[in-house]
């Protein structure tokens, strides 16, 4: 028999926004219940972040993204896509080989994290900030209507 060895992986999994709002621990648990029921061994499970989806899934216009970091045999996969697949809660996943991430990688600071730091402004404040700075270029230049 060959010798399996566990690979690191990264995983994002799309949830809906309103339900992740309001039942946060409920859609980590699951999460975590999807990845460990697999025997996959988690080394980080967080929030990467929440925005608009390109177009409708499932009637839902917006998604939270939830990334893990695992340990799992590559046999696994499969098991644990179709898992998700199957769920009512997850709208999506995608899983990646993580061979190229070391320990750093993992720890950084996910969008999510840096707007509740503050350290990036949320998208409607750039917008508020962009209007604000058209609205004072759209003041009236002396003699333009001369030159019309």
């Amino acid at each position: 028999m060959e010798n399996v060895t566990k690979r690191l992986y990264e995983a994002l999994f799309l949830v809906d926004s309103a339900e992740a709002a309001s039942d946060w621990q409920g859609i980590n648990d699951h999460v975590k219940k999807i990845i460990e029921r697999n025997e996959a061994e988690i080394l980080s499970i967080r929030k990467w972040d929440e925005r608009p989806l390109a177009y409708p899934i499932m009637g839902r216009k917006r998604g939270t993204y939830i990334l893990v970091y695992f340990n799992a045999l590559c046999v696994k996969l499969g098991a644990i896509e179709r898992d998700a697949q199957l769920s009512e809660r997850i709208l999506r996943v995608i899983i990646l080989r993580g061979d190229h991430i070391t320990p750093e990688d993992m720890a950084k600071d996910t969008p999510a994290i840096l707007a509740e730091k503050h350290l990036i402004k949320p998208v409607a404040v750039e917008i508020a900030a962009v209007a604000a700075i058209e609205e004072d270029d759209d003041e009236e230049v002396p003699g333009i209507e001369e030159q019309v």
